[in-house]
């Protein structure tokens, strides 16, 4: 492992561009010197490194220079969603209590969190070995990152500049990942995903970042296929973006041809469906990298570039990372093969975080003495690499005696071809203690009765939904992910006419 989080920045002979967003980039010296100014700017208004600094992550490339900077000088980064609630925004104000906040339009935000800063005036860039700007310890937290809050309150994460390190450079073993490569992705970054695995790891592997703060198909492949036709270009998207991506490839041969050039496609944040794999491979002959990670952990487990990609395998434990699953008995299975049984995947290794910030409860909660942390994911093992079967509050659905993982049952009912999208939730049942209730997005007009056969067919007869509901979409959170608790309060109403299939408000 490198010292510097960013070596880079501090190779006086490197050159070529290292952000690129829009029509505009910067290069490597300038974003050295930039960073030191930043850092300078800070100091001088008493601001000193160890403090946290709040930056409101609008598109541009001010907020991922200014990124960069807060975590080479030493402050904790608290990355702000501009879309935040007032409510959310009042609860991580009081529980992170940053000193500064540091935006593009400051106006956009005055009054929400304090003193604002403005990015677009950028100072002079300064030398990088300026004596006002001290060292950085690893061990030091660089990252706090705020929970999406499904089981209460966000948690702010508290994650160190060792554990973005080791974790990015154990990605780079497996992924072949080198100064070669052009990250290229649309993706926020106040999450793991566009932050720290796009951003900080292109600028740690001393590569570039292609970033498309927009999402749109066309968009994203026209970067990608300039990124491409000069230099190595890997992708990095959520499920629902390459969902897009394939429509848009089946009509497109320029979305079609971009995708086909990339080096690496990988996705993450949540599951890719098996049918998703299919068609991404079938119009660009590419087989999808998948990972696994969370934000307290960053990223545990990936599909290796050099092996065979299996849709619904995430791969196994990144360099450094261990990996067990504690059954409901409390039995402790490890690698290579569950034997078909699923259980809570725990993890042991170093990015896990430092600790949740004014919650020494919860972070004890949640880590055993030894190090394990419960990740609270479903999971199996098989020939050594970890399937992830969904989340243990919300996707352990217990059905007639049966203990169903809701994300099998989803990946069957995506196999069919009016399915566009689907989630599966366990409610009550005075009958089966839990019964299974699929929520469907559909391309076409298909009874229930069919769609709950059709998952007869494929799995055991006992995983069939017993209701299946349409809606017009699903409730998701800016990375894409369903949020199954707004699927819940449907349950609490049911349909006008008694029926338990048909047509739900999304």
């Amino acid at each position: 492992m490198q010292d510097a989080l960013f070596p880079r920045l501090h190779d006086a002979l490197a050159g070529g561009a290292a952000l690129v967003c829009g029509g505009e980039s910067i290069g490597w010296r300038e974003l050295a010197g930039l960073s030191a100014a930043h850092a300078e700017r800070l100091i001088e208004r008493g601001v000193r490194p160890g403090a946290t600094v709040a930056l409101w992550t609008e598109p541009g490339l001010g907020t991922l220079v200014a990124a960069i900077a807060l975590v080479e000088s030493g402050y904790v980064l608290l990355p702000l969603d501009p879309k935040l609630g007032a409510k959310e925004l009042d609860h991580i104000a009081r529980d992170a209590q940053p000193e500064i906040a540091l935006a593009i339009t400051p106006s956009a935000h005055s009054g929400k969190l304090g003193a604002v800063v403005t990015l677009d005036a950028a100072p002079t860039p300064l030398s990088p070995s300026s004596d006002r700007v001290r060292p950085v310890s690893a061990a030091d937290p660089a990252l706090l990152l705020y929970t999406s809050g499904t089981t209460g309150l966000p948690k702010g994460v508290l994650l160190s500049s060792a554990a973005l390190a080791h974790g990015l450079d154990a990605l780079a073993e497996a992924w072949d990942w080198t100064e070669r490569d052009t990250i290229v992705h649309a993706l926020p970054v106040f999450h793991v995903h566009g932050l720290v695995l796009g951003l900080f790891g292109a600028i740690r592997r001393g590569g570039r970042l292609r970033w498309v703060p927009r999402f749109s198909p066309s968009e994203l492949a026209g970067a990608l296929a300039e990124e491409s036709s000069e230099r190595s270009a890997v992708l990095f998207a959520v499920p629902t973006m390459y969902h897009r991506l394939a429509e848009a490839a089946e009509h497109d041969a320029g979305v079609r041809d971009a995708l086909s050039a990339a080096r690496l496609l990988v996705s993450g944040s949540a599951a890719l469906p098996a049918r998703e794999h299919a068609r991404i491979e079938a119009l660009t002959g590419q087989r999808i990298v998948e990972r696994y990670g969370m934000t307290e952990t960053l990223i545990t487990c990936a599909m290796r570039a050099s092996e065979e990609r299996t849709p619904g395998l995430v791969g196994a434990p990144v360099e450094g990372i261990e990996a067990r699953l504690r059954t409901e008995e409390g039995a402790l299975l490890s690698l290579p093969d569950s034997g078909g049984a699923i259980g809570e995947l725990e993890v042991r290794g170093p990015t896990l975080l430092l600790g949740y910030l004014n919650q020494p409860e919860a972070t004890e909660a949640v880590r055993s003495p030894e190090g394990w942390f419960r990740t609270g994911d479903l999971a199996s093992f098989e020939a050594g690499r970890v399937r992830i079967v969904g989340r243990k509050a919300t996707d352990l659905i217990k059905c007639g005696g049966y203990r169903i993982g809701a994300g099998e049952v989803e990946g069957a009912l995506l196999e069919h071809p009016l399915v566009a999208e689907a989630a599966v939730v366990g409610a009550p049942d005075p009958d089966l203690g839990e019964r299974i209730v699929a929520f469907v997005v559909l391309r076409g007009e298909v009874e229930p009765k069919a769609l709950e056969d059709h998952v007869a067919s494929l799995l055991s007869p006992h995983k069939r939904p017993r209701e299946v509901r349409r809606v017009s979409a699903l409730p998701r959170n800016a990375m894409g992910k369903v949020q199954k608790q707004g699927l819940r309060a449907l349950l609490d109403g049911a349909p006008a006419d008694g029926q338990p299939s048909g047509e739900a408000p999304a």
